[in-house]
């Protein structure tokens, strides 16, 4: 039997927190389970949001910086070979509140043709047919900004955002540009996102990390009094066609 992840007891919802507030609810994430295949995830009822991006995009230091854990997320020496979606609860006193998704890096050369079919075709099911899916976090790397890879999963989610699904592209490794280079990697990836949330991130100078945790915090508590988090506009409309390959 498929085990589950409930909702807390809904009661007086919290008043939205500060930066500071929402890293120590980022901190208590923990470890739930790894699957390779969408039936083996538990079924979850309380949101969920994934972490996506290229090999390389500097996802996992994303993760392991906004919860302040080294090693939550596993940074594989070797980019593309882990092909498991790991989940993580977050929440205080055991009760789970959220969980991050944390999923496989695409585009990757090095992996075979088929492994990346194989996980192509799990990855997009994920960001199509998970009910508890509340959030996606693009992880880009500004100096290359959004690819054709990119644009492809911005495709494939697209009805989802049109439908309400959260959306936020992070600019990782900020502290590689100068404040105008940042200024105009930000201004491309809103224009490539259709006027979506971007922001920028470094783990290294720790730029942008308690303004991405606290807008998860509003992502995944949207009933908290005053938690006003900013809109997302999705994207403009796509034709619609046969989910595209992510290799």
């Amino acid at each position: 039997m498929t085990p589950s992840v409930s909702a807390p007891v809904v009661g007086t919802p919290s008043p939205a927190p500060d930066g500071r507030t929402a890293l120590g609810w980022m901190h208590t994430a923990r470890f739930l389970t790894t699957a390779a295949q969408l039936n083996q995830l538990p079924e979850v009822d309380v949101p969920e949001i994934a972490f996506v991006g290229r090999s390389n995009a500097g996802k996992s230091t994303c993760i392991n910086t906004l919860t302040q854990q080294k090693q939550l997320a596993f940074a594989s020496k070797k980019p593309g070979r882990t092909q498991h979606i790991n989940l993580f609860s977050l929440g205080r006193q055991g009760i789970t509140d959220a969980v991050l998704a944390d999923l496989p890096g695409y585009g990757y050369a090095a992996v075979s043709r088929s492994d990346k079919m194989r996980w192509q075709q799990v990855m997009v099911n994920y960001l199509i047919e998970r009910p508890s899916l509340t959030g996606i976090v693009l992880l880009c790397d500004p100096r290359l900004g959004l690819t054709e890879l990119d644009e492809a999963l911005l495709e494939v989610v697209r009805p989802r955002v049109q439908d309400g699904l959260k959306f936020l592209v992070i600019l990782t490794k900020a502290d590689k540009l100068t404040r105008a280079e940042q200024a105009k990697a930000l201004s491309i990836a809103r224009l490539q996102t259709g006027g979506g949330e971007v922001q920028m991130f470094s783990a290294l100078k720790k730029q942008g990390v308690e303004e991405a945790a606290l807008r998860l915090w509003h992502w995944a508590h949207p009933a908290a009094k005053d938690a006003a988090a900013p809109s997302t506009n999705a994207p403009s409309e796509l034709p619609e066609d046969e989910p595209p390959a992510l290799d």
